[in-house]
């Protein structure tokens, strides 16, 4: 009697279904390190999207002034970068690695180390040495005081995520596997053995069996309506559909995917509905998403930027550095608040320009105080012409 072809020769002799023997194992590493990049990129990225658009002026007593460092800053930090690509990489780098050093190059250009090491010091500036940037590593150490150096503080965010995705990524492989499972075509094929036959009658049936699973395995992976047909000896059939199978829906595996990306943004100060696209209270999410994560971002940079490029005695000659263009919020939308600060007198026309980041109104015409008669002072209970 001829020995039946187990399911291991037959996927052996197929090598496009041998590989299946290691699909398990391949998923669950890549799932997880998919779940994470997913994660943080989702996250990191809206917020390096966001500081993109920054812009810097130089100000003295609150009037821009020229500098030697509005182009680097505002246009090409080096030759390789935009301004918006640099700025975009090194909030990500920041947030990411938890600090980000960008040095000064001997033709003034910008670039942000890709590795370094830090050696510090408790009464002279700190020194970074085995400064890397791309593949070109630099042979002299830098000083605290020639270079840009930021810290996020928020050393947390890599521990959190790697013990936070070991758990997701097992639960999504094991949710995907449960999908993969429900959804699965399942089939046996009969063959007749009876008889005995001789090497190269069996060599043949063994082909022919091959040849028909491969027609069918191609017929059923690459068509939407496929037909087999019958043949003398060879039986196919079917189990898919024939017992109720509860299917898992992939909203599941999506809404975990979301939850994921909600745990990351909260660590990072985003409101998750505006990664997420989500218009539901959108304006109070954009004000979460200033006050919470932007702001702090934003003073961290100005204060570094002013004590590496201005000087202690042009600061204290009322030169400031100020960040534009970030979030900016719709003038047209706020016409409404503004016309009452300025015409109650509150505020200036000038401190509100300032406050958007414009320059004052020539001739002083923003330093004169606006108050309109329904905010003037009522002297006495009646009119003149009341009786």
């Amino acid at each position: 009697m001829a020995k039946a072809l187990s399911f291991a020769d037959i996927f052996k002799r197929n090598k496009e279904l041998e590989w299946m023997w290691d699909l398990e194992f391949v998923n669950e590493t890549s799932q997880r390190v998919y779940l994470k990049k997913m994660a943080v990129d989702s996250v990191l990225n809206f917020v390096g999207r966001t500081m993109s658009t920054v812009q810097f002026k130089f100000t003295k007593d609150k009037k821009a002034i020229h500098s030697p460092w509005d182009y680097i800053l505002n246009v090409r930090p080096n030759k390789d970068m935009s301004a918006t690509l640099f700025w975009q990489k090194f909030i990500y780098k920041l947030m990411f690695d938890n600090e980000v050093l960008v040095i000064l190059s001997d033709d003034n250009q910008l670039l942000i180390a890709d590795d370094f090491y830090r050696e510090e010091y408790a009464l002279y500036d700190d020194q970074f040495k085995n400064v890397i940037v791309k593949d070109y590593e630099f042979k002299r150490s830098f000083l605290m005081e020639d270079v840009i150096y930021l810290q996020y503080n928020n050393e947390q965010l890599e521990k959190f995520t790697d013990g936070l995705f070991n758990d997701y990524g097992e639960l999504f492989g094991r949710m995907i596997e449960i999908s993969m499972r429900n959804n699965q075509i399942r089939g046996s094929v009969s063959v007749d053995t009876t008889g005995s036959f001789n090497d190269d009658e069996k060599d043949s049936r063994k082909q022919r069996l091959q040849s028909f699973i491969d027609k069918i395995y191609k017929s059923f992976r690459t068509s939407s309506v496929a037909i087999v047909p019958k043949m003398k000896g060879f039986e196919y059939e079917e189990y898919t559909n024939k017992q109720g199978v509860t299917n898992q829906s992939l909203d599941e595996l999506d809404r975990m995917k979301k939850s994921l990306i909600n745990d990351v943004a909260r660590m990072i100060g985003v409101p998750s509905a505006l990664i997420m696209a989500e218009n539901a209270e959108l304006d109070s999410n954009l004000e979460a998403y200033r006050k919470l994560c932007l702001a702090p971002l934003i003073r961290k940079l100005v204060d570094e930027l002013s004590a590496k490029l201005i000087s202690k005695s042009e600061y204290e000659a009322g030169q400031r550095i100020e960040v534009l263009n970030v979030l900016s919020p719709n003038l047209f939308d706020l016409a409404e608040a503004i016309d009452k600060i300025v015409s109650s007198g509150a505020f200036y026309v000038d401190e509100v320009r300032n406050e958007a980041g414009y320059d004052d109104l020539p001739d002083n015409e923003g330093k004169q105080r606006l108050r309109t008669k329904n905010y003037e002072d009522v002297k006495g209970g009646e009119s003149e012409n009341d009786t």
